[in-house]
């Protein structure tokens, strides 16, 4: 992948907050749909996001282990570009998910340590793009968007993997250059790092955030 670093920008939940990514530079916007998220829309609101979003920009949905009748019931209501698989979805269940619906597919994986970079291989095959966070403290209630980050060096020197992938985890406008240098990677994702509060996302520091991002590397 080559060019400018894309960004992916995690819970939207207003018609302003597409907006205000959107003219930050961000390449993906992405919608929560698990309940337990603070940036949790119900269908309802995202379709109404992802026909505000511009042409062009990428329209993400972020589920849990989501079944096929939750599944079914989301592409049915919301204009989406991706399915965002954020749970302990099989690498057979990644592969169903992508047949049966046509759509590509980004696999989230939880690093910590050397052994969870296994995963990258073995998800390749049938994911469109990788996710690469933090794994969540094991009391964790979200399975991201914990505002925590990994030990960016174990992607060092590794940043070339079959499918494309992203880097999440406890980025902000402070850090993400840092992040791009120490790992390579040409896409990053961001929730937390932007909110002025729990869900709330905030314009100036999406604005920042890509200011950063797009100027690194």
């Amino acid at each position: 992948m080559s060019g400018a670093t894309r960004v992916k920008i995690c819970g939207l939940r207003t018609e302003a907050d597409v907006v205000a990514a959107s003219d930050a530079g961000a390449t993906y916007v992405g919608f929560n749909f698990f309940p337990k998220s603070p940036r949790y829309v119900t269908h309802e609101a995202a379709a109404e996001l992802a026909i505000a979003t511009p042409v062009g920009i990428a329209k993400v949905a972020l589920v849990v282990n989501a079944d096929d009748a939750t599944l079914d019931a989301l592409v049915e209501a919301v204009p989406l570009d991706m399915l965002q698989l954020h749970g302990s979805e099989s690498v057979e269940r990644v592969a169903e998910v992508r047949a049966r619906y046509g759509l590509p597919v980004m696999k989230v994986l939880g690093i910590a340590g050397e052994d969870d970079l296994a995963a990258i291989d073995a998800y390749s095959p049938v994911a469109d793009q990788l996710l690469l966070d933090a794994k969540p403290p094991k009391d964790a209630v979200l399975p991201g968007g914990n505002g925590l980050a990994f030990d960016w060096t174990l992607l060092a020197g590794r940043k070339y993997w079959s499918v494309p992938w992203m880097l999440a985890g406890g980025l902000n406008a402070g850090n993400v250059g840092e992040a791009i240098a120490r790992t390579g990677a040409r896409q990053v994702d961001v929730a937390s790092g932007v909110e002025s509060a729990a869900g709330v996302k905030d314009a100036t520091m999406m604005a920042s955030f890509c200011k950063a991002a797009l100027t690194a590397g």
